[in-house]
């Protein structure tokens, strides 16, 4: 799948005011897609299903079209600054996913059709900053490249961005839908980052996301239209054949970009982790998934507000860095590895 096509549909009655929010109005209903409204994009009621499972199913099917009322940015580290709120929400049943606990209530697909005014509150916060360079995320809540057909709001925050000496843009997605992309205006001030796996993971933990060779190939259509590239791998996790698998990935990349000039080009390294809360909530929405979550194989990392995750024992990081980095130098001698967490 590289686009996102909903069962059912719920507007905001002042979304209907803004250009975005008419236009959308009538393509779902000239498509026949099931219209409901509601009184607000955060507290959506009357989603189908008899069971938990089945509702999250049917959520994850359901697009709501609203007003960013708040336009406080929240930050993003260590990606951006700031995550500049283009969508909430993700088709994608990537069983992994952080977006299982943070949106866990609220697994719809959300759209905002106020794009101008997001687009001027970023303004400030370059013109805040300047002359730092200000870099803004628009994947922290959700994957903006499957609606993309639907709203455009990337195209036009690309171009926005073209025009912002001291601003950046920067995303990450598991779809291969980036062709609308490729002509735009950019001033090399977009960086497209592809979230990518050992085929393993891919297979048994992404379903309902791009295949793994379409996002390679749309990475090299990226990367030949002059965009910065980037690579996130994540989550890192141990399998049979794990280190075959995953330097298998490293050397189709390369395969796919070896002629293709790569002036600027980074990797982000993730670890898989997990919480107790993320952990009962997989298994519910997933009992059948074959990602491994057992506390006693794990050790406990701590974070704020007395939190913590359960990540791989040091000697398991170890391995993993070794591998990555030995790889990356091997095939990508000129690329930047931005961090391993």
């Amino acid at each position: 799948m590289d686009r996102f096509e909903p069962y059912l549909v719920f507007f905001e009655p002042a979304a209907l005011d803004y250009p975005l929010g008419r236009k959308l109005h009538e393509r779902f209903k000239a498509l026949g897609t099931p219209i409901r409204m509601t009184t607000s994009h955060n507290r959506v009621t009357g989603i189908p299903g008899d069971t938990e499972t089945e509702k999250y199913r049917n959520a994850k099917r359901t697009l709501v079209v609203g007003v960013r009322k708040t336009l406080d940015f929240d930050t993003s580290k260590p990606s951006a600054e700031y995550a500049i709120p283009l969508t909430t929400g993700c088709a994608g049943h990537c069983h992994y996913c952080y977006l299982q606990t943070t949106m866990s209530a609220k697994p719809y697909v959300r759209i905002y059709v106020n794009l101008d005014e997001i687009l001027e509150r970023a303004a400030r916060y370059i013109e805040e900053r300047k002359p730092e360079i200000t870099r803004f995320e628009a994947a922290c809540t959700g994957d903006p490249v499957a609606l993309e057909h639907m709203t455009g709001a990337l195209g036009k925050t690309i171009e926005f961005m073209a025009d912002q000496p001291y601003g950046r843009l920067r995303f990450v997605t598991k779809f291969a839908g980036i062709d609308p992309l490729l002509s735009l205006r950019h001033g090399g001030h977009t960086r497209i980052r592809f979230s990518v796996n050992s085929d393993y993971v891919v297979r048994h933990f992404e379903p309902a996301t791009s295949l793994l060779e379409e996002r390679i190939e749309a990475a090299g259509r990226v990367a030949e239209a002059g965009y910065p590239l980037g690579f996130i791998i994540a989550p890192i996790i141990k399998h049979d054949g794990w280190q075959e698998g995953y330097w298998r990935l490293l050397e189709t990349l390369h395969d796919r970009l070896k002629h293709v000039p790569l002036n600027d080009l980074t990797f982000e390294l993730i670890q898989h982790r997990f919480t107790k809360t993320a952990k009962n909530t997989i298994l519910r929405r997933y009992p059948k998934t074959k990602l491994v979550m057992d506390e006693d194989e794990r050790r406990i990392k701590w974070g704020r507000y007395g939190k913590f995750k359960y990540v791989y024992p040091a000697e398991t990081v170890e391995e993993f860095q070794e591998l990555f980095e030995h790889g990356i130098r091997s095939f990508f001698p000129q690329a930047e590895i931005a961090y391993f967490v």
